[in-house]
């Protein structure tokens, strides 16, 4: 069996509307790079016609085409774990459905790789999203670089490519919950980065909200770094000397002076100010430990209804 050389991963979810234009750009700009490749959709639990769109698409490219169909929705990250364990290719490549990435661009990447890099990530050339995206995004890389040193200039491109021996770390983890990217810049040896396209989505509607990107990044922080929890501790012992120091000046004061009346809606106010951090400290706490409750429960990360494959030669793969 020829080697594959490049594996492109497509998670899909609900993205009906825009996959026939995806075909008619993917297909026709890996073939111009002149090696062999593969592409692997996952299937996420799509409710529309997506699943049924895939597999016609396999019939007519059963040479390059595989498609992974889960048997629920188990988010995009999962979608993306599944094909890394399913390719084949020397080299992969993450791509969106939803064509906001050219694929044209892939080339770029590849070129980059062959300079030595191990890793490739992508900063979007012209973003194309709405002003409180850009905010927040410039807001979580900051302060997510502050706390995992994670270096990731634009952590929402999914345009990326990454070398085997880089996913085959990758596949070895069996953390339930993990950001792919960041896992595999820990893992790389040489990292790097090129800046892409940029456009606005063909088809459908955008699965990523700002609770989502909220989410994603506290996962991240979370499962990258225990800081946010030193952090907390520091501010915790910080608090507590202050107000041990509040505390003495309210007692010399009243010796001293006498009690005062008004002063009662200033301790509710530094009463409700430190309940609040010490429930956002529960929470953080809760955080943690929800993570270490799904991982001992060592359930299944995602789970696969069917692959559609083509037999290859020497390969004993059948469809």
């Amino acid at each position: 069996m020829n080697t594959i050389q490049l594996s492109v991963i497509i998670p899909v979810y609900n993205e009906e509307e825009g996959l026939q234009a995806l075909f008619d750009r993917l297909y026709p700009a890996l073939d111009k790079l002149g090696v062999t490749y593969e592409i692997l959709f996952v299937n996420d639990g799509s409710r529309d016609r997506s699943s049924a769109i895939l597999r016609e698409q396999f019939q007519k490219r059963p040479d390059v085409t595989r498609v992974i169909l889960f048997q629920g929705n188990f988010g995009q990250h999962m979608a993306i774990m599944a094909g890394f364990e399913y390719a084949l290719g020397q080299r992969m490549v993450t791509l969106d459905a939803d064509l906001q990435n050219p694929p044209e661009d892939i080339a770029n990447l590849l070129a980059k790789m062959e300079e030595g890099h191990d890793y490739v990530g992508s900063i979007r050339r012209q973003r194309n999203d709405s002003w409180w995206r850009h905010v927040a995004s410039r807001a979580m890389n900051s302060l997510r670089e502050r706390i995992t040193r994670i270096k990731i200039t634009d952590q929402g491109c999914m345009l990326r490519a990454y070398d085997r021996k880089v996913i085959d770390a990758i596949n070895s983890c069996k953390e339930v919950n993990t950001f792919i990217p960041a896992l595999a810049y820990s893992f790389a040896r040489n990292p790097a980065e090129v800046v892409v396209g940029h456009e606005e989505r063909a088809a459908g509607e955008s699965k990523y909200s700002l609770y989502s990107l909220i989410r994603l990044n506290f996962d991240l922080m979370t499962g990258f770094s225990v800081v946010p929890l030193q952090m907390f501790s520091m501010l915790g012992i910080s608090i507590s000397v202050l107000s041990a120091f509040f505390v003495a000046f309210l007692l010399v004061r009243r010796l001293i002076v006498g009690p005062e009346a008004e002063g009662l809606f200033t301790l509710f106010a530094i009463a409700f100010l430190l309940i609040g951090i010490t429930l956002f400290g529960i929470g953080l706490l809760g955080e943690y430990v929800g993570r270490i409750y799904q991982q001992v429960r060592h359930r299944p990360r995602y789970l696969v209804e069917a692959v559609l494959e083509g037999r290859r030669a020497g390969s004993g793969m059948e469809e």
